[in-house]
């Protein structure tokens, strides 16, 4: 069983079953609606998903006809994707999940759309915060 809420909470869901066909991609789709180089993604099955909370706040866009991107619509966070051709299926994106996830991605799709500054195999320092460098001003207070 997996849990998981949008930024502000008002939309909570539980996911009973296992999460399927994992990628990151990089379509321009994707990129525009999570607003960074790439989403996460993975599938579950519709039975086993429900939203617990906020039911009454989430929204969707349809940006295809049959294809529709459900949100919360307080803070604007993708909470899964549904297709009029595959009703059985979600798509859900991994980071709205607040448990562990035992599932890996499988691939990087649509890569010859990614960001032009977007370096699949950058060897970047990697930091359990900030930064050392970042000047305090944009450094965020931590509620």
């Amino acid at each position: 069983m997996y849990l998981g809420a949008c930024l502000c909470k008002a939309v909570q869901i539980q996911i009973n079953g296992k999460i399927s066909n994992i990628i990151h991609c990089h379509c321009s789709l994707c990129r525009k609606n999570s607003g960074t180089a790439f989403a996460t993604n993975g599938f579950i099955n519709t039975v086993e998903f429900s939203v617990i909370t906020g039911k009454e706040v989430l929204t969707r866009f349809s940006p295809k006809p049959g294809r529709h991107r459900h949100f919360c619509s307080l803070c604007g966070s993708p909470i899964y994707s549904s297709n009029d051709d595959n009703p059985s299926k979600l798509r859900i994106r991994l980071g709205l999940i607040d448990s562990d996830i035992t599932e890996r991605p499988m691939s990087h799709n649509f890569v010859t759309s990614k960001a032009n500054w977007e370096d699949l195999d950058a060897d970047l320092p990697r930091y359990e915060e900030f930064e050392p460098s970042r000047p305090s001003e944009l450094k965020p207070r931590q509620t």
